[in-house]
């Protein structure tokens, strides 16, 4: 592999998306396949495979505009809630062509720590991330702190499951806009003696 094909792989272009740049393109059944099935090769430590996922679509993005504002109620001082802010949240949720619940599922066993279980999720989502540009299609994660600490935020979770954020997708008009990163070189330590 030259450093052209590896540089394609990780995707340097790839970006965030968000809804207010969405068109009114549908994303297919089959494309969300793809997107899945490409999720599903992520790493995972002794094979758990802990990565669950919950789509809202159409009708089924009230659902989820019910379990945010549930969710907010419960979880958010009655001094502190704002009604401005879930109605913003319910305008990005039907925004969205897709809006998809990142939902990690615990070993029943616990064979190991729930982190690297967490980092598994995590790896799937990048998976999905990575597969985007290529599809046409833009997105990004969103994980409310109110919505990802509650343990039945989304009313489709099972046991043992809980909720690491939502990832909103859309066919898009989106402008180019430069990405910067700082110097890996700051970033890295090398020890060699």
């Amino acid at each position: 592999m030259n450093l052209n094909e590896l540089n394609q792989l990780i995707r340097k272009d790839r970006k965030s998306v968000f809804p207010q740049f969405f068109t009114d393109k549908p994303i297919s059944r089959e494309t969300l396949e793809i997107l899945f099935e490409n999720a599903n090769w992520a790493p995972n430590h002794a094979r758990t495979e802990p990565w669950r996922w919950v789509v809202y679509r159409g009708e089924g993005r009230q659902e989820l505009a019910k379990d945010m504002e549930r969710t907010y109620r419960d979880n958010v001082a009655p001094e502190k809630q704002d009604d401005k802010k879930i109605a913003k949240v319910t305008d990005k949720i039907l925004n969205a062509d897709t809006i998809i619940g990142i939902v990690m599922h615990r070993d029943e066993k616990e064979r190991i720590p729930e982190w690297e279980e967490v980092a598994a999720v995590a790896m799937a989502v990048q998976n999905l991330w990575l597969s985007l540009d290529t599809l046409g299609i833009g997105g990004y994660w969103a994980s409310p702190g109110y919505f990802t600490r509650d343990t039945k935020s989304l009313s489709r979770m099972g046991e043992r499951e809980r909720c690491l954020g939502l990832f909103f997708l859309g066919h898009h008009a989106a402008p180019e806009l430069p990405r910067e990163r700082g110097d890996w070189r700051e970033k890295v330590q090398w020890v060699e003696n």
